[in-house]
């Protein structure tokens, strides 16, 4: 398959870009040490969101209230109300089970599981309904169908239990970032001083921990541009959007940090970790299968001549690249290679869209 690969390092200062259930940064074991890990899911979190205010093909949500939008969308299509909820309802049984205990409590007409959509999704549900008089039939009718603003879909994928119709398999593939070097996590304690307590009284207003790390990351994301282009994907846009939706991808992939947006403050404020990274690898192979570099960090990385982690970090990722090409002849499908910092990021992302199919 036709594919772009980018291998990013980076370092974070004092931060906790992605907590456990109790507030610990995540971890993770490789090469028989512990590193630092942030979850995909985290780092695609804060790519979508990027995203989204670069691009107009990125209008993806999750949430499991579509059922109101699904009624404005009826009514605007001459539905009363009664005739817009049931049909509304209706839809919503079709994608996942309805939440009637949420119905029951707050009035809150939801389904169980969070859905992968977009308005202009919900809106085609509505008036394939209006035409067909049959919600599993909308349904099916929309599945096949490819919506154009709603891109981020068909990088990062759904699954529909209720009708396989609408599942698609996503084209963008992740690591679980982790440190390229040995982290012990750390704990800040900190005290609140209570501003109006009297002159002379000893004690704090407020006393915690927090815990923390700081690492060198080794970021992994690929995207099987084949896919991207097939009927189930973005087959419906022309080349020249397809691109556009890749180079939003790659800009945002390299530029955004988990915790740093509004939506999720990753104690931003407190411990802002908003790096770009120092060195990415891009490169666009016409056959094969994504390859990882993280082997090169199995060994985790020393900061024994004095210089730091990072440039350690990248000599290996460096090395390691050298090693699959010659042992395992990576390069002989290579079509573009691009890398930053010896390129700017319009150069960077140019080189590589120019393979977009």
């Amino acid at each position: 398959m036709k594919h772009l690969e980018l291998h990013i390092l980076q370092s974070v200062p004092v931060t906790c870009l992605n907590r456990d259930d109790l507030g610990s940064p995540k971890t993770a074991f490789f090469g028989g040490v512990q590193r630092a890990r942030v979850s995909s899911q985290s780092w695609k979190r804060a790519i979508r969101e990027y995203a989204h205010e670069i691009s107009p093909y990125f209008e993806g949500k999750r949430t499991r209230l579509i059922i109101e939008p699904l009624v404005k969308h009826l009514e605007q299509l001459g539905k009363s109300e009664s005739e817009a909820l049931e049909g509304a309802k209706s839809i919503a049984a079709e994608i996942g089970k309805l939440d009637a205990d949420a119905e029951k409590k707050s009035g809150v007409h939801r389904v169980k599981t969070l859905h992968y959509t977009s308005d202009a999704e919900l809106k085609a549900l509505a008036k394939q309904y209006v035409e067909l008089g049959d919600a599993s039939k909308a349904v099916k009718k929309v599945g096949i169908g490819v919506l154009k603003d709603a891109a981020d879909i068909s990088l990062f994928g759904r699954m529909v239990a209720n009708d396989h119709s609408l599942t698609i398999e996503g084209a963008a593939m992740f690591n679980h970032p982790i440190s390229t070097h040995k982290v012990d996590n750390e704990l800040d304690f900190f005290a609140a001083v209570d501003d109006w307590q009297k002159k002379g009284e000893s004690g704090a207003g407020m006393t915690g921990t927090l815990e923390f790390n700081s690492s060198v990351y080794y970021r992994f994301a690929a995207v099987n541009l084949g896919m991207l282009a097939d009927k189930e994907h973005l087959a419906a846009m022309t080349v020249d959007e397809r691109k556009n939706v890749v180079t939003a991808f790659i800009q945002a992939t390299l530029e955004a940090v988990p915790g740093m947006t509004e939506s999720n403050s990753g104690r931003k404020n407190s411990m802002n970790g908003y790096t770009r990274p120092a060195y990415v690898l891009g490169l666009v192979r016409d056959k094969g299968h994504p390859v990882q570099l993280v082997n090169a960090f199995e060994q985790p990385v020393w900061n024994a001549s004095g210089k730091g982690i990072m440039p350690a970090s990248v000599s290996k990722l460096k090395e390691e690249e050298e090693h699959l090409n010659k042992t395992w002849k990576l390069d002989r499908h290579q079509v573009a290679r691009a890398v930053i910092p010896e390129s700017n990021i319009d150069e960077f992302i140019a080189e590589l869209v120019q393979h977009v199919e």
